[in-house]
C-alpha cells in the first residue's frame, strides 16, 4: 500500500483549509442575500499536545442561526479507545488527523440542517508501517422534508460517487443510514446522504480525489436548497417544531457521534467539539401531532430508509 509523504499531507492540508474557506464564503453570501449582515468569525488556536486549527463560526444571522465551519490538525501522542475500536493494532500509537467538519444550522425551519466532514488520518505504530486512511461524508437533516430537495441531494451524491465505482453510493449510502441512527429513538437524524470511513482500497491520490468530490459536492448539494427555501415564510408552530427536532440532533451529536467522542477522548478543543450544537433546541414530552400532518410524516416517513432516487 502506498503510504503519504509529509508533501501528501500537505497537499490535504492546503485543500482542506480552502474547502473551508469557500464554504464560508459561500454561506456568507446566502446570509447577505437573506438580508444578513452576519459573518464567520475567524478563531485560530493551538493544541498544547501539537497541531491546532481554524475555527469559523457565524452566529444570530439572518438566514443562518448558528453555522460552524472547523478545520484542524492535531497531532496525537497516544491513540484513544474511540480510534482504536476498530483498530486495535494502532492503540497507544502517535498519529495525526487532519480535516474539515461542518454543521450548519439555518434560521427558517424550511431548510434543513446539513452536516459535512471530510478528514484524513495517520498512525504510526512503533516498528509498522504507517497506517492511513480517509473518511467523511455529508448528510441532510430536514424538519418540513421537501421530495425535489431530497432527490437533488441524493442525486448531487451519487454523480459524484460515479467516477470510483458503480457501487460505491450505494455503499455509503447504506453507510450513513447505518451510522446515523438513533437507536433509542429508533429513527435515522434525516434523509441520509453519504459516510464512509477507514477508505484506502484505493491509492491514495484516489482516495484524495473521492474526498475532494465529496467536499466540494456539499457545496453543490446545499446552495440550490438555500436559494429555493431562503424566504420562504412560516409559523411560530413551524419553528417550535424545528427547535423540538434539534433535540434529536443534540441528542445523537452527545451519544452516539464517534467525531464528538474522539475528540472528547483527546482532549480537544471543547469549544470547536461542541460546535454542532445549536443555540436553540427544546424538549417536549410527548408532544402529539395529527395523523395527517408534515409533522407525523417526518418521523413516520422520512425519518425511514429509502431508495430515493428511485421513490421520488
Amino acid at each position: 500500500m502506498q503510504h503519504p509523504t509529509s508533501a501528501d499531507i500537505l497537499r490535504v492540508r492546503e485543500f482542506l483549509l480552502d474547502l473551508q474557506a469557500r464554504i464560508c464564503a459561500a454561506l456568507e453570501q446566502q446570509e447577505q442575500r437573506g438580508g444578513g449582515s452576519a459573518q464567520f468569525m475567524i478563531d485560530d488556536w493551538q493544541r498544547a499536545e501539537g497541531g491546532g486549527g481554524r475555527s469559523r463560526v457565524l452566529q444570530d444571522g439572518e438566514v443562518i442561526e448558528k453555522g460552524g465551519v472547523m478545520f484542524s490538525h492535531i497531532d496525537i501522542r497516544q491513540l484513544p479507545a474511540s480510534a482504536t475500536q476498530r483498530h486495535p493494532n494502532i492503540a497507544g500509537a502517535k498519529a495525526q488527523a487532519l480535516g474539515v467538519s461542518l454543521v450548519i444550522h439555518p434560521k427558517n425551519p424550511n431548510i434543513p440542517t446539513s452536516h459535512a466532514n471530510v478528514r484524513l488520518f495517520v498512525a504510526e505504530p512503533e516498528g509498522q508501517e504507517p497506517i492511513w486512511w480517509f473518511g467523511g461524508g455529508f448528510d441532510l437533516t430536514p424538519f418540513y422534508p421537501d421530495n425535489q430537495d431530497i432527490k437533488h441531494w441524493h442525486q448531487t451524491a451519487f454523480d459524484l460517487c460515479q467516477p470510483f465505482g458503480e457501487h460505491v453510493y450505494a455503499e455509503h449510502k447504506k453507510w450513513c443510514d447505518d451510522y446515523f441512527y438513533l437507536k433509542h429513538r429508533d429513527e435515522q437524524r434525516g434523509i441520509g446522504g453519504l459516510f464512509f470511513d477507514d477508505l484506502n482500497q484505493w491509492d491514495f491520490d484516489t482516495c484524495f480525489d473521492y474526498i475532494k468530490a465529496v467536499g466540494n459536492g456539499y457545496l453543490d448539494a446545499i446552495l440550490p436548497i438555500f436559494e429555493k427555501h431562503r424566504e420562504q415564510p412560516y409559523t411560530e408552530a413551524q419553528r417550535e417544531f424545528q427547535l423540538y427536532r434539534r433535540g434529536r440532533y443534540v441528542e445523537y451529536n452527545l451519544v452516539y457521534d464517534r467525531g464528538t467522542l474522539f475528540g472528547l477522548q483527546t482532549g480537544g478543543r471543547i469549544e470547536s467539539i461542541l460546535v454542532s450544537l445549536p443555540n436553540l433546541a427544546a424538549w417536549s414530552y410527548r408532544p402529539e401531532w395529527d395523523e395527517h400532518s408534515i409533522e407525523k410524516q417526518l418521523t413516520d416517513y422520512y425519518l425511514k430508509p429509502h431508495d430515493w432516487l428511485a421513490e421520488l
